[in-house]
């Protein structure tokens, strides 16, 4: 009987029901015993398998490795992934020196300190939520009524687009993140979304406001630095992943936490804040949301993990199972708050790491040392088995939270 290590499974690989917090077993067991190896996608090409996190980081710092989605060999990871991949080209899909240009045109908007200084203004975000939560009736979807708003309120403001626009702008979101939609569809999304933002770029551009659209109207647009349709295109990642990325974050550490009721209790019984800022970065390495995971194809040859891998093959850089490695996370499938796990790669590494990283830090801190203080009987209002997670999404969450207190 052949070895099935020595097989070419197909990705991505499922996970087990009943562990839905855990990387899928199969890449799990070939981290252990075969963490550099061929997968199989969904056209029938091939693309090498990266899953130990000493060699992610390897391979995401390594200038010799592209994003560039037009590549010959870049894995796709389906028909909407490849569809969505061709349509936009934001930072995400962009190599040097192209990248460091677009990137640096936003890093003074998302500064560790700039991101500190929104701070009040989340808490009160929060606040006036959780207000309405406990006024209100109960059970209640904990995604619609809190994990949902409080990220799309906050990106927002902070890139001056209209909260009063969510119900379009999070029903576009949702078509594009979700890898089992038609691709049709998911670039009918696109279109729809960019074609508002446009329209937004010029409202900005005729009475700016203190935000970054209206910034980028005035320095690139006006100066013809960038075209509407370039700077839509940079924003739509921008208001896509500001929100969609944290609101599952919410949501699924507070179903993590409920289920583990004495690392809850660390943070809503604790007064330090060093604390829920170690807990977040936690609950960032032990769920891995993003798990469509790391895609680049190599521009060279390199070698990686000890395998030769060759100039236009695919990678999949696996930050699942990155981030669940025991040489760098004792006890990995333990969650647990007083870690130190500032080095996980969530939210990737190198070059390409997430710009809104510092922005969803402090939201999230915000949200766990605030609705556990404030709704303290906080209790999952179905077994948590009878939840609807999102394996067909580009970030993993679930689709709705029954709660109660």
């Amino acid at each position: 009987m052949s070895d099935p290590l020595t097989q070419t499974p197909m990705f991505p690989m499922a996970r087990t029901a009943g562990c839905p917090f855990d990387p899928p077993p199969e890449l799990s067991r070939r981290s252990e015993q075969a963490p550099v190896s061929r997968v199989r996608l969904w056209d029938g090409s091939t693309a090498w398998l990266v899953t130990r996190h000493a060699d992610v980081r390897t391979l995401l710092a390594d200038p010799r490795v592209s994003v560039d989605v037009a590549q010959p060999g870049f894995p796709h990871t389906n028909a909407v992934s490849k569809a969505r991949d061709a349509q936009m080209k934001t930072l995400m899909q962009m190599d040097a020196p192209e990248h460091i240009t677009h990137r640096r045109r936003l890093t003074s908007d998302f500064t560790v300190k700039k991101m500190e200084a929104l701070r009040p203004a989340i808490q009160r975000i929060v606040d006036g939520l959780i207000d309405d939560l406990l006024a209100g009736p109960k059970p209640v979807d904990l995604v619609e009524t809190f994990a949902l708003p409080v990220p799309s309120l906050v990106i927002c403001e902070l890139l001056g687009v209209p909260y009063a626009d969510r119900a379009f702008f999070q029903r576009v979101a949702g078509e594009l993140v979700m890898d089992e939609s038609d691709p049709a569809d998911a670039m009918a999304a696109s279109q729809e979304l960019n074609t508002y933002l446009e329209n937004l770029v010029e409202e900005k551009n005729a009475e700016p406001g203190d935000d970054v659209f209206s910034r980028m109207a005035v320095e690139q647009y006006r100066t013809g630095a960038m075209t509407r349709r370039e700077i839509a295109t940079m924003g739509q990642l921008l208001l896509v992943a500001g929100h969609d990325t944290t609101a599952n974050m919410i949501a699924l550490s507070t179903i993590a936490l409920l289920t583990n009721p004495e690392q809850l209790g660390a943070i809503r019984d604790g007064a330090d804040p060093a604390l829920v800022a170690g807990a977040v970065e936690e609950l960032l390495r032990y769920l891995s949301i993003t798990h469509t995971e790391a895609r680049r194809v190599a521009a060279e040859d390199l070698v990686v993990g000890g395998q030769l891998i060759r100039r236009g093959e695919g990678i999949i850089a696996v930050k699942s199972t990155a981030n669940r490695d025991p040489a760098a996370f004792p006890d990995p499938d333990v969650l647990d708050v007083r870690r130190n796990a500032r080095h996980h790669v969530a939210f990737g590494y190198g070059a390409h790491q997430c710009l809104g990283q510092s922005l969803a830090r402090v939201e999230l801190q915000v949200v766990f040392s605030t609705l556990f203080r404030r709704v303290p009987t906080l209790a999952l209002a179905v077994a948590r088995q009878d939840l609807a997670f999102k394996p067909d999404a580009v970030f993993y969450g679930v689709h709705d939270l029954p709660v109660t207190w």
